[in-house]
Formats: C-alpha cells, sequence, structure tokens
C-alpha cells in the first residue's frame, strides 16, 4: 500500500525540501530529508527507504557521487535525480549508475507523482513472469523489458529521452523491435494524445516520396485525381517514425532536410506553407556512418535526425530474456488462434536456445504462431518446427530451404520460376539478416524491385 512507502528526500535548498516533503506527504507517503549527501547516507545506514529522490547540486558530495554509493550498497532502492541543470550527459550517466529516472526542475508535482508511482510498482513487480502490463511488445501497447542488461539499457535510455523534444536514431537489425520502441516513446512524450504516423522509407521512390510525405493538390501530377495530406501533416502535433531511413533515396533527403530545418512543409503542385511540428523518430539497419563515406546518405541529415541514439539488441544479444519472450508470443498466438498451448518441450527449449534467430523477434513470433497453430496439444514439440530447424546450417530459420528438384505434376514453368525466386528471396533476406539494400544488391535487384516482390509473395520481412 502506498501508505507503508518511506520516501527520502535529498536536497540542499530547505524551502524546496519541505515543499516537496509537505505535497508527497499529503499523497500519503512517509517522508524524510536530507541536506547533503554524506547526511542521506547515514540516515540510509539507520533506516530502509522505499525510494531516494535526490537533487544534482549538493555539497561535497553530488547527486551522480550518491546514486553510486547507493547503488552499491541498497542495489535494489529506486533512485530518481532532480536537478536545475537539465543536461542529457548528466541524464544518461545517471541512468548508467543505476538511477530510474531523471526530472528536471521547476518540478511538475503531478508528474513526479506518476513517476514515483511507476518505480516503486517496477521495483516491487516479479522479474521473468511476462504478466506486467506495462511490458511486452504487443498490438495492444504493452512491452516486454527483461532482465539482460542491454534490455534494462535500452528501456532506462526510452526513458530518458521521451520527455524531451529531441529527434532519436534507433539502430538495430531487422525484426528487433525498432518501431514498438517508437512506439513506447511515442506514449511516454508529451506528445502522447497526438498521432503516431509510420513511413517504410524502403519504399519510397523518389517521384512519389514528395507526395507521401508532403502531401499533393489535386492535379499535381498524373493520378492526381484528389488533393491529398501528407504524413507531415498528418502527424502534425504528434510523431513521425522513419523507417529504414537508410534507404530513402538521395534525391529525396534534401526535401526531408529542409522540412525539419524550417517547420514547413510545401504539398506537391501547391504554393502555400504550412507549419508543421512533428517530433522525428528514426529506425535502420545500416550503419549511416558507412553510407555518408558512399555519399549515399546526407552528413548534415543524419546530424539532424540523430540528437539521440538508441540501440535495440538482437535476440542472441539479450537470449537470457528467450523465455519472457516465449511466454508472451505463446499467448498472443493462443489468443489469436484460439488455441490453449502453454508450454515448450525441453528438447524445443533447447534448440531455441541454441538457435542464432537471424530474424530476431519477428522470427520468434513467427515459429510460436506456426508451432502453436500445429500443435494437437498444450505443448510444442520438435515435431511442430519447420523441416530443418534444428539442424545447425547457415540459414537457420523459419523460412530456410533446401535445394531440391520442383515435381512437375501441377507446376508450369511460370509457377516453377515464381518458386524459385520466392526461395532465392527468402535466402538473401536471412542471408544478410534482412537488411534489404544488402539482399537486393546480392540479388543484383533494386531496392524498390525487392519490396514489390516481398509484396507480390507475402514473404514476412
Amino acid at each position: 500500500m502506498k501508505e507503508s512507502k518511506k520516501l527520502l528526500i535529498v536536497d540542499d535548498d530547505p524551502s524546496f525540501n519541505e515543499m516537496l516533503s509537505n505535497y508527497l506527504s499529503r499523497n500519503k507517503y512517509q517522508v524524510e530529508s536530507a541536506h547533503s549527501g554524506h547526511s542521506a547516507l547515514e540516515l540510509l545506514k539507520k533506516h530502509n527507504f522505499d525510494l531516494v529522490l535526490t537533487d544534482f547540486r549538493l555539497p561535497k558530495m553530488n547527486g551522480l557521487a550518491l546514486i553510486e554509493r547507493i547503488k552499491k550498497n541498497q542495489p535494489q532502492t529506486p533512485v530518481i535525480l532532480i536537478t536545475n541543470y537539465a543536461d542529457i550527459r548528466t541524464a544518461v550517466q545517471s541512468i548508467k549508475l543505476g538511477a530510474f529516472e531523471f526530472v528536471n526542475k521547476p518540478v511538475n508535482p503531478d508528474e513526479l507523482l506518476k513517476t514515483i508511482e511507476k518505480a516503486l510498482d517496477f521495483n516491487a513487480k516479479p522479474k521473468n513472469t511476462g504478466s506486467d502490463p506495462d511490458q511486452p511488445l504487443s498490438q495492444n501497447n504493452q512491452y516486454i523489458i527483461g532482465n539482460n542488461p542491454l534490455s534494462l539499457e535500452l528501456w532506462k535510455q526510452v526513458n530518458i529521452v521521451a520527455p524531451t523534444k529531441m529527434s532519436i536514431l534507433i539502430m538495430g537489425e531487422s525484426g528487433t523491435g525498432k518501431e514498438y520502441v517508437a512506439k513506447k516513446i511515442h506514449e511516454l512524450s508529451k506528445r502522447s494524445d497526438k498521432p503516431f504516423v509510420a513511413i517504410d522509407c524502403g519504399v519510397l521512390s523518389k517521384e512519389l516520396a514528395a507526395s507521401e510525405f508532403f502531401g499533393h493538390e489535386k492535379g499535381a501530377f498524373t493520378g492526381a485525381l484528389t488533393d491529398r495530406k501528407g504524413q507531415f501533416e498528418l502527424a502534425n502535433g504528434g510523431t513521425l517514425f522513419l523507417d529504414e531511413i537508410g534507404n530513402l533515396p538521395y534525391e529525396v533527403q534534401s526535401q526531408l532536410l529542409r522540412a525539419l530545418q524550417e517547420k514547413v512543409i510545401r504539398k506537391v503542385g501547391g504554393g502555400k506553407e504550412l507549419e508543421i511540428d512533428v517530433r522525428i523518430i528514426s529506425a535502420t539497419n545500416e550503419r549511416l556512418s558507412e553510407n555518408i563515406q558512399q555519399e549515399a546518405f546526407r552528413n548534415d541529415l543524419y546530424h539532424r535526425l540523430n540528437e539521440f541514439e538508441i540501440y535495440s539488441p538482437s535476440l542472441k544479444e539479450r537470449i537470457d530474456d528467450l523465455e519472457e519472450f516465449i511466454n508472451f508470443f505463446l499467448k498472443e498466438a493462443n489468443k489469436e488462434l484460439g488455441k490453449e498451448v502453454n508450454e515448450l518441450s525441453e528438447e524445443v527449449l533447447r534448440i531455441f536456445t541454441e538457435y542464432e534467430w537471424p530474424g530476431n523477434l519477428r522470427e520468434l513470433k513467427n515459429i510460436i504462431k506456426r508451432a502453436v497453430l500445429l500443435s494437437d496439444t498444450s505443448r510444442i514439440e520438435v515435431s511442430n518446427l519447420p523441416v530443418g530447424f534444428n539442424q545447425k546450417t547457415e540459414l537457420k530459420s523459419e523460412d530456410s530451404v533446401e535445394a531440391k528438384p520442383l515435381k512437375s505434376t501441377g507446376l508450369d514453368l511460370k509457377e516453377m520460376q515464381e518458386n524459385q525466386e520466392k526461395n532465392a528471396i527468402k535466402q538473401a533476406l536471412i542471408q544478410h539478416k534482412f537488411n534489404k539494400s544488402k539482399a537486393a544488391q546480392s540479388l543484383n535487384i533494386d531496392r524498390t524491385t525487392l519490396y514489390k516482390k516481398i509484396k507480390s509473395y507475402n514473404i514476412d520481412s
């Protein structure tokens, strides 16, 4: 119960300390205060506190040093850093030292209260249950946090940067859930009541990208039969998510840069400028620094998009969170398919643990869904996995394909060619860890053609 929670406030400003203590006491917390880091440590030796709020600027020992000492002696005690000096580097450093959250002065009491409740709630919840309503990746805005250090670092950084206006670049392999991270940032931002709009930059041609971004007037070009709002206008006031930003045609990048710099857009075929207010979150599975060196991506646009970088780890890097993801995807598949499959056999779990997961969470979700569909018991067995999935081959995945002669019965030449082309695309995607640019290059086709074929063949990429 909230009444039993005991908080320690550390601030050398007596008036602020008293004001905050009174406010939290009215909200039925037990509150004690200290005016220095050393006095706070003495109180922490004598009493058990459920949470510590500390100012950054303290005499002799600053807030970062205090956080480090608290986390060394009492690692389970959540700490919230409060400061006038809103420096993102200080924020990152505090989170790395173990702070739960970073709050700026002047403090909004209601927002601070929510942060305190969130910290206490997070600290009290059992781990690896998959039941946290504020967690997993899903269609109803749940997110798996996990216990892996990379997982915890990811979500701590999300909490740091979400309330700011900074543009964010999310790096990571395909299938790691970068769009879900972007949605979570939007949900935690001050724009959460405004639209979240996503664009797949990989499918934008240089001819139609301007219309997609900025909209067009009727008659602006052949086929423009009506006025159309662009994604910038649809996202106005909210967040615009630019997925596969590394695949954006170079000719379009200057138009995007101007819109971000000037904060105005002009529809194709229109003469009137429209002011826009959008927060940009981008994602890529490519190293944009290499694209810049190859003059395939603009350096100035890169720095405009990358005010804060977040890394979304691969499933292989967070394999100790595997069971948590499995449990979640099992529940999701059961709900969708009307089944009651609730466990994996020991052999299946061993195979999953040893597998490389080139398709990351997307691949795990697909494998689980397929196995649930095929299972006629409450448990997934090896027989429910795709043929060859447990073999240690270079192309292990749900879509791994062996070169087998096609049966001629019932197949005409066109169908045989399409099957071979589809299998070749699947193998190229797997081999290049679903990096579509590299897959297209290996297949000797352009990205636009690859995207069309992926869509035509209904390949999950």
